[in-house]
């Protein structure tokens, strides 16, 4: 699928790749797609509880998006973050301990599915109101600009945010800046059970921005992502923000209480996965390139063992102690009390390494 472009001419069409970077995607998108399938089945087996909105059908856009970075760059994105997670650095039994409330989680087993952080990697979540991360996401471009760094801030949103007031407000600012930052919008084509015909009345996200320059790509294919993105970081370092709409579709509901199927027909869905399923398309690009299929199953029983030790790993684990309820809320504590439930008053204890 060609690029669209928005204000700017679009990168051609031609990406080169190799065997062992096509390995490496397919690895994760594999493994993105097998901890997602466990997530669902493990909440309804209620072993997670609460907010839970799965990526399957979306890889190949963190996937492609984090080929073109490095961890210097900084992503920040919405309540979908189990995969960003894993493709910043993280791994399956953080994001699995997470989900089920425990302390080897990603965020120490208190911020659940839709806040999984990874400092280290530059990734600051996970944010569970709807848009808010798209600010944010230009304020780590300030900062990095701000001190001179060779980096660009990604912030990912869907198209169900992409009416946001503040999106606007953080466009403009951006744009008087001339900030590094690529303001993704993952255009799955439903916010929550709505089309996106009947709540945009200009569903083109990547003219968005009127004076942010934009590209449309085909967020199925890592290879058109990863190209589209290396494109977007060079021109965002050498002249500020601009917009890249992934086209893509997920599989699951909105969140684990949403069918997924009331606002869109079965036929739909089983379409996409036949014809544009972003995994399997990756597989047939390397056994189309002579990769031997018997070793492709071996990646898979490989990634399949990982995800399984690491649901049983984390049905294990202990779970957080009550007195991490007052971590690392106030970085200085003196004279600081705070009232639990009982009417106790704590005192609370700064220690990001969560050592005691």
């Amino acid at each position: 699928m060609p690029y669209k472009a928005h204000r700017i001419e679009p990168p051609g069409n031609v990406v080169e790749t190799s065997i062992d970077e096509l390995l490496k995607m397919y690895e994760l998108m594999y493994k993105m797609r097998r901890m997602e399938i466990a997530a669902d089945m493990m909440y309804k087996a209620k072993l997670i509880r609460g907010f839970c909105h799965l990526y399957d059908g979306q890889e190949a856009v963190m996937t492609g998006v984090e080929a073109a970075l490095t961890k210097d760059d900084a992503v920040i994105t919405s309540y979908r973050d189990h995969c960003q997670h894993l493709s910043r650095g993280g791994t399956v039994k953080e994001v699995m301990a997470e989900l089920m409330g425990k302390r080897d989680g990603a965020s120490k087993g208190l911020g659940g599915s839709m806040h999984m952080y990874n400092k280290k990697s530059n990734f600051y979540g996970g944010n569970g109101i709807v848009g808010a991360q798209i600010p944010l996401g230009a304020g780590l471009a300030f900062a990095q600009k701000y001190q001179n760094k060779p980096n660009v801030a990604i912030a990912m949103y869907g198209d169900g945010a992409a009416n946001q007031g503040q999106k606007y407000e953080a466009l403009n600012m951006a744009g008087l800046w001339n900030l590094p930052v690529i303001f993704v919008c993952e255009n799955n084509h439903y916010g929550m059970g709505t089309a996106e015909w009947r709540a945009a009345k200009s569903s083109t996200f990547y003219t968005r921005g009127d004076y942010i320059p934009g590209l449309k790509v085909d967020g199925m294919d890592v290879l058109a992502v990863k190209h589209a993105t290396a494109f977007a970081k060079q021109y965002a370092l050498d002249k500020g923000p601009i917009i890249l709409e992934m086209d893509t579709y997920r599989y699951h509901g909105h969140s684990m209480s949403d069918p997924g199927s009331t606002y869109r027909t079965r036929d739909e869905i089983s379409t996409m996965r036949q014809e544009r399923d972003p995994v399997e398309r990756v597989r047939k690009l390397l056994v189309a390139k002579g990769y031997d299929a018997a070793q492709i199953k071996a990646i898979e029983k490989s990634v399949k063992k990982e995800v399984d030790s690491a649901v049983e790993e984390s049905k294990a684990a202990a779970t957080p102690p009550d007195d991490w309820l007052y971590k690392n809320i106030y970085v200085k504590n003196d004279n600081i009390r705070l009232r639990d439930v009982q009417g106790r008053l704590v005192q609370p204890h700064y220690d990001p390494t969560y050592s005691s």
